[in-house]
């Protein structure tokens, strides 16, 4: 339990409901994967600049998931550590406020950052890995290797469809299932009422 968070009072348990379910956006919903691919993994980029890599991204496309239900404008940033971690914080626009989580990875080695376990809280972690990159770090393919779930992100909330059709395309010959993106709806044009983390 995160000290000062008290599941007795009801707010408290709506909030806590939605952290949950943010914690499983781009960067951790594959958590609750498990068991072994009948096919061989998906391959990833060659190797990852985490310098470059850090920053915010938009979600333009992804596999639906309950977890998302009713998020709009999804990003994700990500800030190197000097321990070699990353900090990750998720965050998405619901039923008007902004809801954000904090979460923690670390690059699997020998993966040459390609391949990343991303922890939120103390029982979910995942595998994030890169499957594609652009070489100016403007867009990235993020999926999980059981090809279960599946993100497609971008420096800006809209992506060029000239980049993204033969993206998808790629995709697809890696095994996933393309039929099943969706776009991500954007933020409204209002500002967003702000809702405290879990950890505020």
């Amino acid at each position: 339990m995160i000290p000062g968070f008290h599941l007795a009072n009801p707010a408290v348990r709506q909030a806590w409901s939605e952290a949950m379910r943010l914690a499983l956006l781009p960067s951790a919903c594959a958590v609750l994967l498990t068991g072994c691919a009948t096919v061989p993994p998906p391959s990833t980029v060659a190797k990852v600049d985490l310098a470059r890599y850090a920053g915010e991204w938009h979600e333009i496309e992804a596999f639906p998931t309950i977890f998302q239900r009713g998020c709009a404008g999804t990003r994700a940033s990500y800030e190197p550590q000097a321990d070699g971690t990353i900090r990750v914080i998720n965050s998405c626009e619901r039923n008007g406020r902004i809801a954000s989580i904090e979460g923690v990875a670390r690059p699997v080695p020998g993966s040459h950052n390609a391949k990343l376990k991303v922890r939120f809280f103390w029982l979910l972690q995942g595998d994030y890995w890169i499957l594609e990159l652009d070489r100016d770090y403007q867009w990235a393919a993020v999926g999980h290797p059981d090809r279960k779930h599946l993100w497609i992100l971008a420096r800006t909330p809209q992506l060029d469809p000239a980049i993204l059709g033969p993206l998808r395309a790629r995709l697809a010959a890696q095994g996933y299932d393309i039929s099943r993106l969706q776009r991500t709806p954007p933020r409204a044009q209002s500002p967003a009422r702000p809702w405290a983390s879990c950890h505020e």
